[in-house]
């Protein structure tokens, strides 16, 4: 069986950075395509950047720019470079990966993940 573990997350002002991890194990399944979601309280969850088919990052508009989606596969690990916060950034992020070769927006949608991981909350103050 296969899991998703993220780390990194935490408090920063806004202007900060983070950087988010997401380590795959296990079921070689879980280690496909992969991408970064993220809920806020109350609000719908969101797709922030995902690496699609053909390998391509792909970026909600409200992080391009900010935000960088990178994949070390030697070690199984998924990244999330966070610069210049906000406090709308505000939420819990959540990797997760899917075995559909999804291409372009689609990949920023949850509804085609099956793996997911627990979660690592990003608080940015103001």
């Amino acid at each position: 069986q296969g899991q998703l573990v993220e780390s990194g997350g935490g408090s920063v002002q806004a202007g900060g950075s983070l950087r988010l991890s997401c380590v795959a194990s296990g079921d070689p399944y879980v280690r496909h395509y992969m991408g970064w979601f993220r809920q806020a309280r109350g609000k719908d969850p969101e797709g922030v950047a995902a690496i699609d088919c053909g390998g391509t990052t792909i970026y909600a508009d409200s992080v391009k720019g900010r935000f960088t989606i990178s994949q070390d596969n030697a070690n199984n690990t998924l990244y999330l470079q966070m610069n210049t916060l906000k406090p709308e950034d505000t939420a819990m992020y959540y990797c997760a990966s899917t075995l559909w070769c999804l291409v372009g927006s689609s990949s920023l949608n949850s509804d085609n993940y099956r793996f997911w991981g627990q979660g690592t909350q990003v608080t940015v103050s103001s």
